[in-house]
């Protein structure tokens, strides 16, 4: 199959370029007559002359058959990308707000280590440490942090999303 790919793909690529005038299309078109020689491994038995014709069949049937599909006839062609749409924050904002909000409700000790696992990246070691209390601690003040945290944003109108 690599024999085949590095005699025939340039040539290939050259040809089907001829036949349809796009470079991405042609690529596309050595792809597929290269697929179909790896899956149809009897081709490549039969001798070098004979799979080289058998590519240039493939690939002009294949280059035929893409011009004659309905994507091809409805693609619109353009010279230039379109202009990139710029996202809108203001629904990551809102939800900043919200969070913030949530979060002034809860107890301090449990919102020092929701901001400092979740904001910051702090591992349950590292908030131990730093925090002068046990792990098993620092797990149950995250559990009912989140927990107080969900009840707060609820009362505020936030639903599961």
């Amino acid at each position: 199959m690599r024999a085949l790919h590095d005699g025939h793909a340039d040539a290939l690529w050259r040809y089907a370029l001829r036949l349809t005038g796009d470079e991405q299309l042609a690529q596309d078109v050595v792809q597929e007559a290269l697929l179909r020689a790896w899956r149809n491994p009897s081709i490549l038995e039969q001798g070098t002359a004979a799979s080289k014709a058998w590519l240039y069949a493939v690939a002009r049937n294949f280059a035929i058959d893409e011009r004659r599909s309905a994507r091809a006839r409805w693609e619109i062609g353009s010279a230039r990308v379109p202009e990139q749409s710029r996202c809108d924050q203001t629904d990551t904002t809102l939800d900043s707000w919200l969070i913030a909000d949530a979060l002034s409700q809860l107890k301090p000790e449990h919102k020092v280590v929701i901001v400092r696992a979740y904001f910051r990246g702090e591992s349950i070691a590292e908030l131990a440490d730093a925090l002068e209390v046990p792990p098993g601690t620092v797990r149950s003040r995250l559990h009912y942090g989140l927990r107080a945290l969900r009840l707060a944003l609820e009362e505020n109108g936030v639903t599961g999303r």
